[in-house]
Formats: structure tokens, C-alpha cells, sequence
């Protein structure tokens, strides 16, 4: 016997079949620790998680090596998921008022039942770039949208809006537990404020930061002095 008649070897449909399990694993992980930050938040411990996921810590360890990697991943497809399904629903209602308003609401009553995603505004300011981003163009189009039919008040910005929407997040955050529905009464409030019937005029937007250089504020003199 030759060996080319020799069976073919058979070790690439293991593989497959390993990647396919590695697969299932790191998705039954990112699904259970959803379900699990959003209920305790992000101090959680992450044995829960692989409990709740049906694998071992060693599983879950070699897909995310520390738990705020898995966090990470968690909250940015949280965060997409939720501003798509938000954006959908903008582009399906034709009246630009209840466009901008449904955002707010479908945006306080996600963060409402999701601790981690309201902890991340305190913790890192907000979601990733590249979803804040996303986030203010969106923000921006439902804007322009309520100001070209004339039912905005003049001067709000998107800025404004963005930094709203993040504001009541807080609230949602700190009356969760004392008053879970508090949010509602202080967005009716605030959306109030942003009709075109209010026409006095709102106090001028504080200017943008000028960029702090490398070294300046730190007392001067060589920084290496001393070492």
C-alpha cells in the first residue's frame, strides 16, 4: 500500500467542530453576563455569569481574561442593539415630536432595566467613540427634524440633547430603587422646556476646552528632576 492510498485525515472537521463549541461558548457567556450586569450591575461576580452560562471559569477566562473586557463587549452590543432599534422606530413615526420624544422615552426605560449600561455613564462618561458618534448623528437628525417643522425652541443644540439624555440617565440611576419611575415625571418636565412656545432666550453654550498641551499646568522645570 501506497500512500496515496491512505485515507484522507480527518483532523479539520474536529477543528471545525472545536471552533464551533468555542463558538456556542463565547456567545452563551456574552448572552448570561447581559442578563446578569444588567440585574446586578457591573460589580457582579463573574462566577455568576459562568454559572448562568453553563461553562467553567477557564472557559470564560479564555475568551475575556479580566471582567471588564467582558463588560466592554457586553454594553457596546447592548448599546448598538438599543440605538438601532431606537432608530427604526424614529425613521417608522412621521411626526418629528413624538420621534424625539419616543427616543427619550425608549432611551430611560432600556437604561431603567439595565443597571451596567447607567453605571457606565458615571464610570467612563458613555458608550464607546464610534457608538457615541452614531449616537449624536441620530440625535442630530431627530433636531433637525422637530426645528424644520418648527416645533423646537430655538438655540437647543445637539449637545443640549446628547447631554439631556445623559443627565436624566443619572436620575434614572439614583431613583431606581426609591422611585422607579421618577425619571418620567422629570423627562415630561425637561421636554416641556424644548417646545417652540418657550421663546425666551436660552443663556449662550460655554465654549469648547481649548486642548491642554503635554506638560502645561504641571508646575514647570524639568519633569525628570528629582527621579
Amino acid at each position: 500500500m501506497t500512500s496515496a492510498d491512505l485515507p484522507a485525515p480527518t483532523q479539520p472537521p474536529v477543528k471545525r467542530a472545536r471552533r464551533a463549541d468555542a463558538e456556542r461558548n463565547r456567545a452563551a457567556i456574552i448572552e448570561a453576563a447581559g442578563t446578569v450586569f444588567a440585574e446586578q450591575g457591573g460589580t457582579v461576580d463573574v462566577r455568576e455569569i459562568a454559572r448562568r452560562s453553563g461553562v467553567g471559569m477557564g472557559t470564560l477566562y479564555r475568551h475575556f481574561p479580566t471582567k471588564d473586557d467582558l463588560l466592554a463587549t457586553v454594553l457596546e452590543r447592548e448599546f448598538t442593539s438599543w440605538l438601532t432599534a431606537a432608530h427604526q422606530a424614529a425613521e417608522a413615526t412621521e411626526d418629528p415630536w413624538e420621534a424625539l420624544t419616543g427616543f427619550f422615552e425608549q432611551t430611560l426605560a432600556h437604561q431603567a432595566g439595565n443597571r451596567a449600561l447607567v453605571e457606565s455613564y458615571t464610570a467612563t462618561g458613555g458608550p464607546p467613540r464610534v457608538c457615541a458618534e452614531y449616537r449624536d448623528a441620530f440625535i442630530d437628525e431627530l433636531r433637525t427634524r422637530c426645528l424644520n417643522a418648527g416645533l423646537l425652541r430655538a438655540g437647543v443644540t445637539t449637545a443640549d440633547l446628547v447631554l439631556l439624555s445623559a443627565s436624566l440617565s443619572q436620575v434614572v440611576q439614583a431613583t431606581g430603587d426609591s422611585h422607579p419611575g421618577q425619571w418620567r415625571r422629570l423627562l415630561r418636565i425637561s421636554l416641556d422646556g424644548l417646545r417652540a412656545r418657550n421663546t425666551e432666550p436660552l443663556p449662550e453654550p460655554e465654549p469648547e476646552p481649548e486642548p491642554t498641551l503635554h506638560g502645561e499646568g504641571d508646575g514647570g522645570g524639568d519633569a525628570s528632576a528629582g527621579d
